[in-house]
C-alpha cells in the first residue's frame, strides 16, 4: 500500500510595502494597465522580452504565468492604489539563476519617469531580498542611461559589458551588467 502525501505549499509570495507604493503579486485585473504602459515603444525599447507592437492576448499571457505557483521568475506589480497613484505604476522581476544569484528587471511606465520609482522598488526589492540571493544582477541597455542611474544609486557595481537580445528592436543591443553583493 503507498500512502500519497500532499506537495507542501509553497509559501506565497511576498508583498512589500514601501512608503509610496506596494509591490504586490499581478492580478488578471492588471492586465489592461500593464498592456497600455507595456504597449508603449518608449518602454518596450528598453526591455528584452517585451514585443512591439504588443500581439493581442500577450499581456494576459504574461500574468497567467506569473501567476502559475511554479514560475520561478517572481513578478511584483508597482501599486499605488493605496497612495492616491495608480492601480499599476510599472513591474520588477527577480529570476533566480545558480549558486543563489538572481537577475532583476525592472520597467516603469513613462507617465511616471523621472519620479523615483524604480529606484524604489529596486531598494525594496534589495532589503526584502525574497529569494534569499547572496548576488543580484542587472543588465541595462546602454543607451538606457536613466536605469544604470537606478541601479547605481541601489548599490549596483558596473562589472562590464555584454550585450543582449531585445525583441522590440528585433537586435542584439550592447548592455552594461551591474552587481550587487547582498
Amino acid at each position: 500500500m503507498q500512502v500519497l502525501t500532499e506537495a507542501p505549499e509553497r509559501p506565497a509570495q511576498q508583498v512589500i510595502e514601501t512608503e509610496r507604493f506596494v509591490l504586490r503579486p499581478p492580478r488578471t485585473s492588471d492586465a489592461g494597465l500593464l498592456s497600455m504602459y507595456a504597449g508603449d515603444l518608449r518602454v518596450a525599447r528598453n526591455s528584452r522580452s517585451l514585443p512591439h507592437p504588443m500581439p493581442p492576448g500577450a499581456t494576459e499571457a504574461f500574468v497567467a504565468r506569473a501567476l502559475k505557483p511554479e514560475t520561478e521568475e517572481k513578478v511584483w506589480i508597482l501599486d499605488g492604489s493605496d497612495h492616491g497613484l495608480s492601480e499599476v505604476l510599472g513591474v520588477i522581476s527577480l529570476k533566480p539563476l545558480d549558486r543563489d544569484q538572481c537577475e532583476v528587471a525592472f520597467w516603469v511606465g513613462p507617465s511616471f519617469w523621472g519620479t523615483g520609482l524604480a529606484r524604489t522598488a529596486l531598494r525594496a526589492i534589495v532589503e526584502a531580498n525574497p529569494l534569499a540571493c547572496k548576488t543580484m544582477f542587472a543588465a541595462i541597455f546602454q543607451d538606457n542611461q536613466a536605469s544604470a542611474r537606478v541601479v547605481t544609486a541601489c548599490g549596483f557595481a558596473y562589472i562590464g559589458d555584454a550585450e543582449a537580445y531585445s525583441v522590440s528592436r528585433g537586435a542584439h543591443v550592447p548592455t552594461w551588467t551591474y552587481l550587487r553583493k547582498l
